[in-house]
């Protein structure tokens, strides 16, 4: 099998509209050790999956993935926008979205772009190529083998940082048992430095130290990943967030460096899209969720979370515009709302009567655990 011109492949995938593009040989991450301390510590929180032995087999060797591997393809799109008024971002009265779920789900933009790659690259090839493509969905440190690839390096927010374009792009990846003629650097480990300031800003304390995530604090991972109940202490400390979070990135020297991008389907059709006001949210029902989501990569959260971390918001706001929104909640179908929506009042009025209502027709163990814990707090207070 010949070697591929490692260039002709740039030259496609930049014709594509990939902003960034490096090979790698399909090896192992270097940093799976540190990944699998990370795992014992229960980091992962309940991304069970992330623990699972067949997905840790499969990061500890990529021809568990595609036998016969050779090589590693890494792409990149950018989405920053910057056309959403940060005044707009940080009001209280709006639930607050992270800047990559603005406009429509990034997997249904890169994915059949990374497969035209694919098979543009078994046609020029001229041979049967065995080949995979991912976006965020397959099970292998992504980042670490982008770094190999030379499109950045790992900051100590754990985000891969280009050097001249910061670090809102998505990644994407193509396995195949193709080799090319040249293969790339990789970047240097780290560029941070001294800096500290990704770490010194997360309001939840989610680093225990430089490039450790405890996604048990991470406000991204509790508004999208966590399903259940949003542990009490940080609840408060989550602000207007209400679809993953940017502040580490946001706050990051190297953003200055970061270019807009020229993928209109990232930005955001109305300001709504990027903060939505949270009496909105608070009133969807699944109906109104669906319709208003379903391009969306908010979609897979469901309307459950998405309310659920819309109470917490309401909460931090503590305005009276929302309190109908959520005595009304305290009897939807869902516990978990309910329970939310407790709190949520509780911050806002504290209404130790209302409260005691709520408990005791509620039914459902942890919705009756949660409320009785805010009424207990209102009484402590």
């Amino acid at each position: 099998m010949q070697p591929f011109p490692v260039n002709r492949l740039k030259s496609k995938a930049l014709e594509l509209g990939f902003n960034l593009v490096g090979v790698t040989p399909a090896l192992p991450s270097a940093h799976l050790d540190a990944y699998l301390r990370w795992v014992e510590a229960g980091m992962h929180g309940s991304m069970g999956y992330m623990a699972r032995p067949d997905r840790i087999a499969r990061r500890r060797d990529l021809n568990v993935i595609l036998p016969g591997v050779r090589s590693l393809v890494v792409v990149g799109l950018d989405y920053a926008t910057f056309v959403v008024p940060q005044a707009a971002l940080n009001d209280p009265g709006r639930g607050r979205i992270a800047a990559y779920a603005w406009g429509l789900d990034y997997h249904d933009i890169l994915t059949p772009r990374l497969e035209t790659l694919a098979e543009w690259l078994c046609a020029q090839s001229g041979q049967p190529l065995q080949q995979r493509v991912y976006v965020d969905t397959g099970a292998l440190l992504e980042r670490d083998h982008a770094h190999l690839a030379g499109l950045g390096f790992t900051g100590k927010n754990t985000m891969l940082i280009h050097p001249r374009r910061g670090s809102t792009f998505f990644l994407g990846e193509i396995l195949t048992d193709l080799t090319f003629d040249a293969y790339d650097t990789p970047n240097k480990a780290t560029m941070c430095g001294r800096c500290t300031r990704c770490l010194s800003a997360c309001p939840t304390d989610a680093f225990p130290q430089p490039h450790v995530l405890d996604a048990r604090r991470c406000i991204s991972y509790l508004t999208i990943e966590h399903k259940g109940w949003i542990p009490r202490d940080l609840r408060p400390l989550m602000g207007n967030w209400v679809y993953g979070c940017d502040i580490c990135q946001d706050v990051c020297p190297f953003q200055r460096f970061a270019l807009p991008t020229a993928e209109t389907a990232f930005h955001p059709d109305s300001l709504d899209r990027a903060a939505p006001p949270l009496v909105d949210l608070l009133a969807l029902d699944a109906a109104g969720f669906h319709a208003r989501y379903s391009s969306s990569a908010i979609e897979r959260i469901g309307r459950e979370r998405l309310v659920r971390n819309a109470c917490i918001a309401a909460g931090n706001w503590g305005s009276e515009q929302v309190v109908p929104h959520l005595e009304a909640l305290l009897d939807d179908a869902s516990p978990l709302l309910r329970g939310h929506a407790g709190w949520a009042l509780a911050r806002i009025r504290r209404d130790r009567a209302q409260i005691r209502r709520a408990l005791d027709r509620e039914t459902a163990a942890e919705a009756c655990a949660d409320l009785a814990a805010t009424l207990a707090a209102l009484q402590d207070s």
